[in-house]
Parts: structure tokens; sequence; C-alpha cells
């Protein structure tokens, strides 16, 4: 039996269960998965209140990637039928980071398909962040893959991005499974640069990679070693032309399992942003709303090269459950006046 109170009252004292325990909680038949849902939000609710942070992704360069991840439709590697471009002018994120605070952002998220960033990328990305932190009250993101060298982390400080996502993705032992043009060494000497530099970790996985339970686990208590800040769990979205896109390795992805995946997270991580991201519309499916009683975060639109629910359904679906956006001028559905 589970001390469901001990549980919730370790969690908001950042005390969180053994790893055998939560592999015990990712393992709880479906019936009795509700309590564990009551007591991750009893633990979101003592952090986060009923407040949710709204991000909006740009994909700012798509395609064309010469890392061979196993997930992505950005890699050169992949058949996918998808956008193909290169990296978009200072002027237009800027035009984008508008539209995203618009619709109701309180983080705009910068995304490049590419190894790591030249100077030139860096510079780029550093004069958008410039120019949007100077016309509009909202963070920035970016998430330009490897970074080796530390003054390009500080330069994207210095111009005022807020955060830096850089995902583990799966288990060190996994890793070579689903990439072999970089290691999950290479992943971690990045975060590590990162917060050297002084910006936000902002740190996930991807869920239905062929992933044991043990190793779900195992990232839950990486990603709170290494302090990330904001921790997006993605559940494989399979595209068509990707190794992982016959949507075989997905198969064991219920709503139930993935509800159990995020509770996981929350007791793990109980401070860190837990954003419900990729995905959830596909796995979730009818209990999508029970994540965000779980989760604090969550993108609105759509993801990189996959469409996303309307964003009309998740500010229905955050109003139906009593969640409010941590933006306070809102009006309308999600949209609000500068």
């Amino acid at each position: 039996m589970v001390n469901w109170n001990l549980l919730v009252e370790n969690a908001i004292r950042n005390e969180p269960p053994t790893q055998e325990e939560a592999i015990t909680l990712l393992r709880l038949p479906d019936a009795e998965t509700l309590p564990l849902i009551d007591a991750a939000w009893r633990v979101r609710r003592a952090f986060f209140g009923n407040k949710v942070k709204v991000n909006v992704l740009l994909n700012a360069k798509s395609g064309f990637c010469p890392e061979d991840c196993s997930y992505c439709s950005q890699s050169r590697y992949a058949l996918s039928e998808i956008a193909r471009y290169p990296m978009l002018d200072p002027a237009s994120m800027v035009a984008r980071a508008h539209e995203a605070y618009k619709a109701g952002a309180h983080r705009f998220c910068i995304v490049t398909a590419m190894r790591g960033p030249t100077w030139k990328d860096i510079e780029r990305v550093a004069e958008a962040t410039r120019r949007i932190k100077t016309e509009l009250p909202i963070e920035v993101c970016a998430c330009l893959g490897l970074i080796d060298d530390p003054e390009k982390a500080h330069a994207l400080k210095r111009a005022g991005v807020d955060a830096y996502n850089h995902n583990l993705n799966t288990s060190s032992a996994r890793y070579g499974e689903i990439t072999t043009t970089h290691s999950y060494a290479d992943r971690i000497k990045t975060i590590s640069i990162i917060k050297q530099a002084g910006i936000s970790l902002c740190s996930g996985i991807i869920v239905g990679m062929g992933e044991t339970d043990e190793e779900i686990v195992e990232l839950a208590y990486a990603l709170r070693q290494l302090e990330a800040d904001s921790i997006p769990v993605n559940f494989l979205i399979p595209i068509r032309g990707t190794p992982l896109g016959d949507g075989h390795s997905v198969k064991s992805l219920t709503p139930w399992y993935c509800l159990r995946v995020l509770a996981v997270f929350r007791l793990v991580n109980p401070k860190a942003e837990l954003r419900a991201s990729a995905g959830r519309e596909i796995h979730l499916r009818s209990l999508q709303p029970l994540a965000m009683l779980i989760a604090n975060s969550l993108f609105l639109g759509d993801y990189l090269t996959a469409e996303g629910q309307a964003a009309e359904a998740d500010w229905s679906m955050l109003k139906d459950l009593g969640l409010e956006p941590i933006w306070e001028q809102a009006c309308g559905v999600g949209c609000r006046t500068e």
C-alpha cells in the first residue's frame, strides 16, 4: 500500500520517492492510477497553484540537420516530407514573437535544426532576442543544438536569452541506439556550459522509443541531479520517413501509462516547471486534461514539424479545469492586448 499523504508531504519538502518506489508507481494498474494523479496534483498545487505557463515554438531553421536522431524528421537521413528552409532572419523571428505574445505565450522558443550553432547563428539569434526583449515582456528560450564553446553561451546570456533547451531524450545506455552522430556525454557537456553561463536549463525526454520503466525513472533522477528548471515530457510522434516512424515503439503508450510517467516526473522534480509536450494529443487522447493537473506548462499550437491541438481547444481545456495562464492580461480565447 502506498502512503499517499506521506508521498505528497515528502515531495513538498523536495524529498522524492526512491527509484524503487518510483518504478512501483510507474507500474501501478490503471485502476489504481487516480490516487497517483491526485498526489501529483497536490504537489503541483503546492508549488504552482492553478497557474499554467504557456509556450510557443518557432521552427526557425527546418531540415538539413546532419545528425541521425531516429525520431527526427529534420535529420538529413530522414525521408520525411517536411518543409526545409535556412535560418530565419532576426526580423522574422521578432515578428513571430509578437504573434506568440498575442496568442498568450509567456515564453517564446526559438528552435533550429542543426548539430550546433556557428557564430553567425549565435549572432542572429542574439540580435532577435535583444529586439524581442526590448519590444515584448516575454521570455526567450533558444534550442540550437550542441554548444562546446562557453563564449557562445555567454553571448546568448548577454543578449537576454532566458533559457536553453537541450533534452536528454533517452537514457545513457540506450542513447547509441537512437543517435550515433553525437553522444549522451556531448549532451551533458552542453548542459554544463549552459548552466555555467547562468542560463536557465530546459531539458526533458521523449517517451516511446523502446525505453524501460527503469530508464524512464533514471532520466527523472538525472534531470533532478542536473537541476533542470523546466522539463518537457514528450511522447513520441512517429513520423513517416524516420527510423521510428512505423509506430511500433509507441504501442505500449496508453493514456494511463503516460499519466503515470508525468506523475513520477512531478514527484521526483516537484519544483520544476513540468511541461506536457509533443504527442500529448495523440497518446493521452480523452484523458489529456488530467495531464494538466500534473504538469504546469504546455506548448500552444503546433510543434516543429507536427501539428498540435488547436489553440482554442487548449484554452477551453484550461478554462474547464480552472487553470489560468500566468499572464494577467488575457482577452477572448487566449489573445491579449499589448
